[in-house]
């Protein structure tokens, strides 16, 4: 996988977990150093630079340094997470953690810092739109993308989970392919499939 050395606003505030709004006044105030696309209004940010604006404002340099999204699959099927973890790593985007139940989510959520929650609505100890409703209760994970994986498919089911705060819903089974490039949409980047 090919190392960004260029990232747009958009990427750089994901990175830093700040607004694209806090980047560009950083970017325009000469904080963030970067230049102009010619002939445009859109700004880019080298690598370096964006690094060095890490380092300056004591922002953990963690998902520069990695440059892979952060996923965390929660299902108490072991064989199905041991597949989409797989698939994951092999993929080459993406660094995995995985837990089997609705406790261990909880905790490793708030250790882990996920860009990405796969999450079985079906755990056997807790019901994944309560694990939905614990994360959006908390500010400091707004950014978390939440995709409800599940064998039921029932619409008020999967409005439910939308409301309780999951971005996406797949049925299973599904295919990896489509997991992925769901995860894409919703993380922003570019998608192979």
């Amino acid at each position: 996988m090919a190392i960004k050395t260029v990232f747009t606003t958009g990427e750089a505030a994901k990175i830093c977990k700040v607004s694209q709004q806090t980047i560009i006044r950083c970017f325009d105030s000469g904080q963030l150093k970067g230049f102009r696309v010619p002939g445009s209004r859109f700004r880019r940010i080298p690598r370096d630079q964006l690094f060095a604006f890490m380092k300056d404002n004591g922002i953990p340099t963690d998902a520069l340094e990695s440059g892979k999204r952060k996923v965390l699959v929660v299902d108490d099927d072991r064989e199905l997470v041991e597949l989409i973890v797989d698939v994951l790593e092999r993929d080459g985007r993406f660094e995995t953690r995985s837990v089997n139940n609705g406790f261990d989510a909880g905790m490793m959520v708030k250790e882990y810092r996920p860009d990405l929650i796969v999450l079985d609505v079906m755990l056997q100890d807790i019901n994944g739109k309560d694990v939905c409703v614990r994360v959006r209760s908390d500010g400091s994970l707004e950014d978390v993308k939440i995709i409800c994986i599940s064998g039921m498919v029932e619409e008020d089911k999967i409005a439910e989970l939308k409301a309780a705060g999951a971005n996406d819903f797949l049925a299973k089974p599904f295919d990896t392919d489509k997991l992925i490039e769901r995860m894409c949409r919703l993380l922003d980047i570019e998608s192979f499939v």
